[in-house]
């Protein structure tokens, strides 16, 4: 059960460094575009903030990352369940503000990893 809950914080973490990039590198691209529903003008308005927002994507991939390498595992467990409720809480937020689909794409998979995670130690 320890790999396949360290397996869903690695997808996490993935998902979130697909998050940095989309936001920061491909806001106002035809991906980043698609993605958000912008139009060029609006992403160009608005391509400060959504970069600034992922480089926090870019530290909770950092902190789940971090989890997995630290030597210690109990602390790493500790780590892995303060980033996994740091995603839960941002997708939740996410959810009510702007768009429901942020809570399935972001608070669900950490929900489930976290939930993996705690059954498995």
């Amino acid at each position: 059960m320890i790999y396949v809950a360290k397996c869903l914080v690695v997808l996490v973490a993935a998902l979130h460094a697909y998050f940095l990039i989309l936001e920061m590198c491909l806001w106002t691209k035809p991906q980043g575009l698609k993605t958000f529903g912008n139009t060029p003008a609006k992403a160009a308005d608005t391509a400060v903030l959504a970069a600034n927002q992922g480089l926090y994507n870019g530290f909770l991939t950092a902190g789940l990352i971090w989890s997995l390498l630290h030597p210690n595992p109990a602390f790493g467990f500790q780590i892995a369940v303060f980033f996994l409720l740091c995603v839960i809480v941002a997708g939740l937020y996410g959810g009510y503000s702007v768009s429901k689909r942020i809570t399935m794409v972001q608070a669900l998979p950490a929900a489930i990893a976290l939930i993996c995670l705690w059954l498995a130690s």
